[in-house]
């Protein structure tokens, strides 16, 4: 699909994918100041293509979040997002690189 033609601000945040959902994996690493959790539904089990970045420590979601990431660099522009639940004008993300096993 062209993501620029589907672009609908109103979705943001709800969309998935035709990928199998992932098995729960929980550590102790903490929900700390710019970790990547995994979004899912009620089901732990339920993740599939959504993540959130913590824009600050929230231990309460040790535990009940599979954390697989933590923002090494430029976390000034993830306090940049537009916040909300939802966002009335939600940000977009135009490219978005990710560094596997980097030494």
């Amino acid at each position: 699909a062209n993501m620029e033609k589907d672009y609908n601000p109103g979705r943001a945040g709800t969309g998935g994918s035709d990928l199998p959902d992932l098995p729960a994996e929980f550590s102790r690493i903490p929900h700390a100041r710019g970790s990547l959790g995994a979004a899912r539904s009620q089901n732990p089990n339920s993740a599939n293509s959504q993540f959130f970045i913590s824009f600050k420590d929230n231990d309460f979601l040790n535990g009940q979040y599979t954390v697989y990431g933590q923002v090494i660099e430029g976390m000034e522009h993830v306090d940049a997002i537009t916040r909300g639940e939802p966002p009335a004008n939600p940000d977009r993300m135009i490219s978005v690189k990710v560094a596997a096993d980097v030494a």
